[in-house]
């Protein structure tokens, strides 16, 4: 998850270092990673079980809410938010995957967990509280709030519908196959949004591009899988302490005792959860 954690950044030095639309980079990002893909798939093709056709459903559905929705909404978001404030919104996914398991999954929280999921969205709402307003700019942070929240909403969806599946078909098998089906949306996109001319970019761009589908996709995305299938929809601990250590943004007194209360409450979740 640490890997995982370098998203953000890389997408805002991206969008820093040349006008890429969030279109063209996520296209970068999933051609780059494909081809890892695709050979592990292969390599893997005939273990058992065998997939059946609901199974291969699932794969398609949770590649294209997890790693192609997921992705396109945080590429998005991050065009109006900063990269620390970003991180923090998408790191809500554990409290989001509690309030998922216990709609769908009947899993009561606890009145420690209760107490967490106030913290956090009380202290997200002193995050954002003093750059939502009604002028252009205000109203353009809270677009990029809400899309970075649906990000995460899709990504904690994904690991609460995932955590049986992954168990079932494997954790490698599952990421190559769900990421492989993921990269057909981002490329249909691409291509019919902005096109082959986009790709003229610059160096720099290419260079986070490349870091962004390796580290932070191919080796975070069988990671994140490997633990799903070991724990289940859980968020490790180490989550919350990269994003306290990315709010790179300068921060005033509000700001910053809203960022601790987001990662005490999403401690306080994993913690209790682990």
């Amino acid at each position: 998850m640490l890997t995982f954690s370098l998203r953000p950044i890389l997408i805002k030095l991206s969008y820093a270092a040349h006008p890429v639309t969030p279109t063209t980079l996520l296209f970068l990002r999933m051609m780059i990673s494909l081809p890892f893909f695709l050979v592990i798939g292969w390599w893997l093709r005939r273990e058992e079980p065998r997939l059946t056709r609901r199974d291969w459903i699932g794969v398609a559905g949770l590649g294209f809410l997890g790693y192609y929705l997921a992705s396109f909404l945080d590429f998005i978001g991050l065009q109006y938010v900063g990269a620390g404030i970003g991180r923090l919104i998408l790191f809500l996914y554990p409290t989001l995957v509690l309030v998922l398991s216990f709609a769908f999954l009947r899993k009561r929280p606890t009145a420690t967990q209760l107490v967490a999921l106030l913290l956090t969205y009380a202290g997200i709402a002193l995050v954002v509280s003093n750059q939502v307003g009604a002028t252009r700019e205000g109203k353009l942070f809270l677009l990029g709030v809400l899309l970075v929240f649906a990000s995460a909403l899709c990504y904690a969806a994904y690991l609460v519908a995932g955590s049986q599946l992954v168990k079932r078909v494997g954790s490698m098998r599952f990421t190559a196959y769900s990421m492989a089906v993921a990269t057909v949306p981002a490329v249909a996109q691409f291509f019919v949004f902005d096109g082959p001319a986009s790709l003229d970019l610059p160096a720099a761009v290419w260079l986070y591009a490349a870091i962004l589908g390796t580290l932070s996709t191919v080796v975070s995305v069988f990671l994140q899988a490997e633990a799903l299938r070991r724990i289940g929809a859980i968020s490790p601990v180490s989550v919350a302490v990269m994003s306290a250590a990315g709010l790179d943004e300068p921060f005033g007194a509000r700001q910053a005792a809203g960022a601790a209360l987001v990662i005490f409450g999403v401690l306080l979740v994993s913690l209790k959860r682990s």
